[in-house]
């Protein structure tokens, strides 16, 4: 899963509008919109709002799995 469709999903689990996110990570609802449409990649700050609001990691937000297997040289 990409970025931007973990957005969505996190928000629809929550049952939230766009809205209610972007106040939440004290955002701009456009800002928000263009990180979920895939338009734009959010700045770390907003990133950190991000993942405070939703109560989770960096890495869960951005759909890092963690820890990577070492690639074989």
């Amino acid at each position: 899963m990409i970025f931007s469709e973990n957005l969505v999903e996190l928000r629809t689990k929550a049952c939230l509008t766009q809205q209610d996110v972007a106040d939440g990570a004290k955002m701009s609802l456009r800002a928000y919109q263009n990180y979920e449409w895939g338009l734009r990649e959010p700045k770390m700050g907003a990133l950190i709002a991000l993942a405070d609001f939703y109560e989770i990691t960096l890495d869960e937000l951005v759909c890092r799995e963690w820890p990577r297997e070492m690639e074989k040289d």
